[in-house]
């Protein structure tokens, strides 16, 4: 393991330790069984437009940066915790100017508990570069569908949180013109993440001429 990644390991089982002790506290139950889920369908990609604590986010206006985008929700009691954990300790792994160029996306599929707020606070225990965005259920629904992401509600009797949220675990690579470029199994290793992003910082944008001729991504 590389210094870069090893310091990170340390620095993201500080955080992890701190948001287990502030965010996730069942009120003295365990949760249930929680599903991770398949893909609904091949992903296209595509633009959308959702909302963080800082206002909207729209996928079109990050053009230039290259985009990793993860599907999931604050309460989930485990997928998410090692998925983005995983991404934090590649984002550390990258250089200043690496990191610049990178934006990280968490998209809330339980709008209901998930404030853009409560969003903030959460991705920020992982890493502060993380923005977490959300909707109404529609605008959710809509997005997911162009990437292809599931997830289902679970409801949980006899559980103090309710319900829980069933979902994919995979996290889209986004390329600096929009499209998507790679598809990223669930708990992929964080030096293989750093080398898909490098290859596509690697790689100049087109300009929006280029972009034009070539037509939309499939």
């Amino acid at each position: 393991m590389s210094k870069h990644l090893l310091l990170g390991a340390i620095a993201l089982l500080s955080a992890t330790l701190v948001w287990l002790t502030l965010l996730w506290s069942p009120a003295g139950d365990a949760p249930g069984r929680h599903a991770r889920l398949d893909l609904n369908a091949p992903p296209a990609g595509g633009d959308f437009q959702l909302v963080s604590a800082n206002g909207p986010v729209r996928l079109d206006d990050l053009r230039g940066k290259v985009v990793l985008l993860y599907f999931g929700y604050t309460t989930c009691p485990d997928i998410c915790p090692t998925n983005l954990a995983i991404i934090a300790l590649a984002l550390r792994a990258l250089t200043p100017d690496e990191l610049e160029r990178v934006q990280p996306i968490f998209v809330s599929v339980d709008p209901q508990r998930d404030a853009p707020e409560h969003l903030a606070d959460y991705v920020a225990y992982f890493h502060p570069s993380i923005i977490g965005v959300t909707g109404a259920e529609r605008e959710v629904s809509a997005v997911a569908a162009k990437y292809g992401a599931a997830y289902q509600r679970s409801e949980q009797p006899g559980s103090a949180m309710g319900y829980l949220v069933d979902h994919s675990a995979y996290t889209y690579l986004i390329d600096a013109n929009g499209a998507l470029v790679d598809v990223l199994d669930h708990a992929t290793p964080a030096e293989e993440i750093v080398q898909a992003l490098r290859r596509q910082l690697a790689t100049p944008p087109m300009s929006t001429k280029q972009a034009g001729r070539q037509g939309p991504a499939h």
